[in-house]
């Protein structure tokens, strides 16, 4: 297991091989799976330290120290030797560390954005910017989960939070670069695709998640951090599981999000029920968002089963690509074995226990709906 030091950039040529090398009618595709901050974090601050032209960071949360000090330090480098910069930051999520990052980057010549701060509240602009994207010289790219703080990284005995993202090189970046606007947009290369959700919503990026489901043959194992499905997202799973779809979620059985489990386990019972197998991580804060299915197609980003992403930008990936969805199913298959298994009889609880956790699960759930709702009709008539 990696500790602190592992955080110190590596050189790229030293780094593991991308595990997906595929022709393509121009430059070579790659993709690479990277297990949370230990793995991606070295690659980021070595790619912007090598950065010439350009340096893109969209991330929900940056966090001042620690890891957060090494990548404002990198980009404020970058600014400084001639290398355009620009950042964007969440208001709600980096809320106590924007006015810092935009001083010092500013400064240093970068520009910074800082989306939808606190005071659009008073606008009625509260959808947020999700996304978590990387992007250099429209040469290499990292998406997923991933904010920057060092929860997201091992620290000695301590795994940090159970995440994934994408290392992506070749024409898919060019294309990404091309499109890195609140808008909407589908972006392909080869087994790799890209989706941005705009102000259209996450509608897009659901979609496909349920024709991955829908075509499933023989397996579908999902791990979601905020796993709040609507009603028709619920019958894919259930309507997967009884044709003999081995389906197995992975879920969290702690939360940073109050509330936010007890609206999931109020699903528990339909789901085994139907023969959904369930696991829940509790060795640290499960923030992953990603789908194998039959073991040759993998989705993963920022976009979180649950009714704000709808309403959020969000980002999602997918590979059509054995080798890297083979590499995410072991990930997965290592975190569902060290997880806590889920039977029917547990979720048996007395009457009393029974009423609360749906009351509770349901206000929330039904909360989140509206609130989506909502922002959606809001921005509809902007």
């Amino acid at each position: 297991m990696r500790t602190e030091a592992a955080l110190v950039p590596q050189p790229l040529a030293g780094a593991p091989t991308p595990s997906l090398p595929v022709a393509s009618s121009g430059d070579v595709e790659s993709c690479l799976l990277l297990d949370g901050g230990t793995e991606a974090y070295p690659r980021m601050l070595e790619a912007i330290a090598r950065a010439r032209h350009h340096v893109h960071l969209e991330v929900y949360t940056f966090e001042r120290e620690g890891v957060g000090a090494r990548f404002l330090d990198a980009l404020v480098a970058a600014a400084r030797r001639g290398v355009r910069v620009k950042v964007t930051v969440d208001g709600w999520g980096s809320i106590t560390t924007s006015r810092y990052l935009t001083q010092a980057l500013r400064e240093a010549g970068a520009k910074v954005r800082v989306y939808n701060p606190l005071t659009s509240l008073f606008m009625g602009r509260s959808w947020r910017n999700h996304r978590k994207i990387l992007l250099v010289d429209d040469e290499v790219a990292f998406l997923g989960g991933i904010n920057i703080g060092d929860e997201y990284a091992a620290h000695g005995d301590d795994p940090g939070w159970a995440d994934l993202a994408l290392e992506l090189r070749g024409d898919i970046c060019r294309q990404l670069g091309a499109k890195l606007t609140a808008g909407a947009a589908a972006l392909k290369a080869g087994p790799v695709s890209v989706f941005l959700s705009g102000f259209g919503g996450g509608h897009r990026l659901r979609r496909q998640y349920l024709a991955a489901i829908d075509g499933a043959k023989h397996a579908v194992l999902l791990a979601h951090a905020y796993f709040l499905p609507d009603a028709g997202f619920v019958r894919a799973l259930t309507r997967a599981a009884r044709r003999g779809v081995k389906v197995s979620l992975l879920l969290a059985g702690r939360s940073d999000v109050v509330f936010a489990r007890a609206a999931t386990m109020r699903l528990y019972g339909n789901f085994l029920r139907a023969g959904v197998h369930i696991h829940e991580w509790t060795e640290s804060t499960l923030h992953a968002k990603a789908a194998v299915v039959d073991g040759r197609h993998l989705l993963v980003g920022s976009f979180n089963l649950d009714p704000l992403s709808l309403v959020n930008l969000e980002t999602l990936v997918e590979v059509r690509e054995p080798g890297v969805a083979a590499q995410a199913a072991l990930w997965l298959d290592r975190h569902v074995a060290l997880s806590r298994p889920v039977l029917l009889d547990q979720c048996a609880r007395s009457p009393v226990q029974r009423w609360l956790l749906d009351v509770v699960g349901l206000a929330v759930a039904r909360f989140a709906e509206r609130f989506a709702s909502f922002m959606g009709r809001r921005r509809k008539r902007r």
